[in-house]
Order: C-alpha cells, then sequence, then structure tokens
C-alpha cells in the first residue's frame, strides 16, 4: 500500500496520482490535504511518513509546490528516505541504490505526465541491495547520531 500526502499546492497532482493508482489497481491511503485550503507540509507529510514508518504503508508519495519542503520534512522522520525527484533517472535509482521509501513531488515544477511516469518507475524498482546496503545502512545510523 502507498501513503499519499500533500500540502494545498501539492493537492490537484496527489488527486491526479490517486485516479492513477486507482487505474493501475495499487492500493492507497490518502492522508490528506482534502482540498486547497492552506496546510502546512511539515504535517502532511508526517501523517504519511507515519505509516510508512508503522509498516501499513510500503511506500509514500508527497506532493507540494516544489517537492523540496515536503521532502524536508519527510527526511526529519526517522526511518524514512524521501527523494525529490524530476527525471525519470533519479527517481528511477534512487530507489535501486538508495532504497528510498518516499518519492516527493513539486506540482508547481513538474507536469502531471512526467510526475505519473516518476510515480510508476518509483514503485515499480527494486532495491538493488548489495553493495548499496552497506550506505543505507550508515543513513539509518546517522538518525541515531
Amino acid at each position: 500500500m502507498v501513503a499519499l500526502g500533500s500540502d494545498h499546492a501539492g493537492f490537484p497532482l496527489k488527486e491526479a496520482i490517486k485516479a492513477h493508482l486507482e487505474a493501475e489497481g495499487i492500493a492507497y491511503v490518502d492522508c490528506g490535504a482534502y482540498d486547497t485550503g492552506s496546510v502546512d507540509y511539515p504535517y502532511q507529510a508526517k501523517k504519511a511518513c507515519d505509516r510508512v514508518v508503522s509498516g501499513e504503508c510500503e511506500q509514500a508519495i508527497l506532493c507540494c509546490g516544489t517537492g523540496i519542503g515536503i521532502s524536508m520534512a519527510a527526511n526529519k522522520i526517522k526511518g524514512i528516505r524521501a527523494a525529490c525527484c524530476t527525471d525519470y533517472f533519479s527517481a528511477k535509482y534512487t530507489r535501486l541504490h538508495n532504497d528510498a521509501n518516499a518519492l516527493c513531488l513539486g506540482a508547481r515544477v513538474i507536469g502531471e505526465g512526467a510526475a505519473l511516469e516518476l510515480v510508476d518507475v518509483f514503485l515499480h524498482t527494486a532495491f538493488e541491495g548489495g553493495r548499496h546496503q552497506r550506505r543505507v545502512d550508515q543513513l539509518a545510523e546517522l538518525e541515531n547520531l
């Protein structure tokens, strides 16, 4: 299952992602925002990322205006490895090499079609493990400093 979260600026893109996931038969939980009324991205990121940390969801997809603020907020949550992506290569390799569990997208930066392509590659690319596992473990160690 995928946890979805957004602030008001990311709401329209989150809604497009929801429709796309439904069409693909991918289960999700919508953690808000639920309209374009002003909400703060740090708390919206936490709502979705808590679902990943608890194990209820495998990954999160988060949207704000640029994708940057919500990624900063998500990366403050222990156990989250969030990546703000705007291109196919980054979305693919953040899964392959970094085992990212949250994809952050900027609704004011990327078009809907490109965003859905990034969602697909992110959700359908598995972590390679191997030599990359050591580095992911080091990221987890940094959370305890």
